[in-house]
């Protein structure tokens, strides 16, 4: 199994990232909140999970070791597949996910496109213990102040290859519209605006 890859980013999309390995250019799929975390051009380490399919083999990419794990805990509950464990991240971030876990937060779970209340109660009940042992509950995400939070995602989506003009734009409008924001929410939100415009 291939669990890292290390090398150049040659490109990055909204929902994969090329790296360069040994000069062979790798596809890695990846969350919004991981994909911020690329600029073209430079060097890029991601802890990887391979998925192995009769007709495909398709890797996947986190930022962050944590990430993984969860990514293939997620897929042990009968129902998830990679792309809806890979969904899940995209919505909650580790420890939000985990106290939602937990905590049987059927709320919080039904948040992600695709799980129902009866997969969140059955993703709660089976993955409880597992998460509990895994590394305990974390903290609820720390919400950024207004002006650093802008201009951490402004130059994300910049780094995706997006008009620094259209991600302020795109970006202005997600904060007007609530407070409470995380990095990784605004992101995704304004990747949404983004999408509509094209």
């Amino acid at each position: 199994m291939i669990s890292s890859v290390r090398g150049e980013v040659l490109s990055v999309g909204l929902d994969h990232v090329v790296v360069e390995v040994g000069g062979v250019g790798l596809a890695v799929q990846a969350t919004p909140a991981t994909l911020a975390t690329l600029r073209r051009g430079e060097q890029a380490r991601l802890h990887t999970a391979l998925v192995v399919r009769e007709d495909s083999l398709t890797l996947f990419g986190f930022a962050e070791e944590d990430a993984r794990e969860l990514f293939g805990l997620l897929q042990t509950v009968s129902g998830i597949g990679p792309r809806l464990a890979l969904a899940t991240l995209a919505v909650l971030e580790p420890d939000k996910l985990r106290a939602a876990l937990v905590e049987g937060n059927i709320t919080v779970l039904t948040q992600v496109p695709g799980i129902g209340r009866k997969g969140a109660e059955r993703l709660s009940l089976e993955l409880r213990d597992k998460v509990t042992a895994l590394g305990g509950t974390g903290d609820v995400p720390v919400v950024a102040a207004p002006g650093a939070l802008r201009g951490e995602v402004v130059e994300a989506l910049s780094g995706l290859g997006f008009p620094a003009k259209q991600a302020e734009q795109a970006v202005d409008r997600v904060l007007g519209e609530g407070e409470g924001h995380t990095t990784s929410s605004v992101l995704r939100a304004a990747l949404a605006v983004l999408g509509r415009k094209q």
